[in-house]
């Protein structure tokens, strides 16, 4: 696990008054939690566990934790709501839903803790001032930055996994929710633990709408000015057709909603890549 000791002393040194605590920490990448299962576990529950030890230490239980909708695994039903069966089909979901787990246990064991956990669906996009955007190290595992790199020059072309899925345009559907919305939506529910008792509480930020693959790209192409090149690739083990939310329980009990769509989503992540070519360091392709 990582060595979380030092950081756990200096911020309970040097901040006194904490009254919530917004877990967003660990590792996210589902291909490499298939090759490093151990990590995974290690990184994501067992330092949650400590995070809540100290936490519990302080008595601070007010507690929201950045879940994932990778926990409904393959859906049975859409939109997705926070009722649906849950079943996470690799090592990083697991580690999510584990955690799940672990907060329900935690508040019936004692209900003073004050928890909700956010599952969110497909965060995309960047600041709109350009400064803050993704930089994923090596070759990207999300579709979104990995379509920036090819706009920038980074990439030559991007791999589209299946044409032939039972949606609009063949290509799989996604729930992608803008960054800022995600943001707003933990300020949201900060507020909430701060005004109300709410137990331990799932749930759902998205949009409830489901954009393919290709109009994220064509979004993309209309943000740049020129077509993203691509190329249409066998299906990837595992994936899924279609996923969207059911955000109304977010709008019921947190007050929020989603309110940026996929042109935003496209110009903000433009923005941000057309201004950081390389990342936030400038480094040659060949060192990647």
């Amino acid at each position: 696990m990582l060595n979380n000791v030092h950081f756990y002393a200096t911020v309970f040194d040097e901040f006194e008054d904490i009254d919530s605590c917004i877990h967003f920490a660990g590792l996210k990448a589902v291909g490499e939690s298939v090759a490093k299962p151990l990590d995974y576990y290690d990184c994501n529950v067992c330092g949650t566990t400590h995070l809540l030890q100290k936490l519990a230490n302080r008595n601070i239980k007010n507690f929201v934790f950045s879940s994932s909708a990778t926990v409904y695994g393959e859906p049975e039903m859409l939109p997705l709501t926070e009722e649906a069966r849950l079943t996470a089909t690799n090592p990083y979901g697991r580690t999510k839903l584990f955690i799940e787990e672990i907060l329900r246990d935690l508040h019936a064991s004692d209900p003073s803790w004050n928890i909700l956990i956010l599952r969110y669906f497909n965060p995309i996009g960047a600041h709109p001032s350009g400064k803050i955007g993704e930089d994923p190290q090596g070759i990207p595992n999300n579709l979104m930055p990995f379509v920036a790199q090819v706009c920038v020059g980074r990439r030559e072309k991007l791999s589209v996994f299946g044409d032939d899925y039972d949606t609009k345009d063949g290509t799989g559907v996604r729930d992608y929710i803008h960054v800022v919305d995600l943001a707003k939506g933990h300020v949201s529910a900060v507020n909430k633990l701060n005004m109300d008792k709410v137990g331990c509480e799932a749930v759902n930020l998205g949009t409830g709408n489901g954009v393919s693959v290709l109009e994220l790209v064509n979004g993309m192409g209309e943000a740049t000015g020129k077509p993203v090149p691509y190329e249409i690739a066998p299906r990837r083990p595992g994936d899924v057709a279609e996923v969207f939310a059911d955000p109304s329980l977010a709008k019921r009990l947190l007050g929020w909603e989603a309110s940026l769509g996929i042109k935003e989503m496209c110009e903000d992540t433009w923005r941000w890549q057309s201004t950081n070519p390389m990342g936030y360091k400038e480094v040659s392709i060949e060192e990647e």
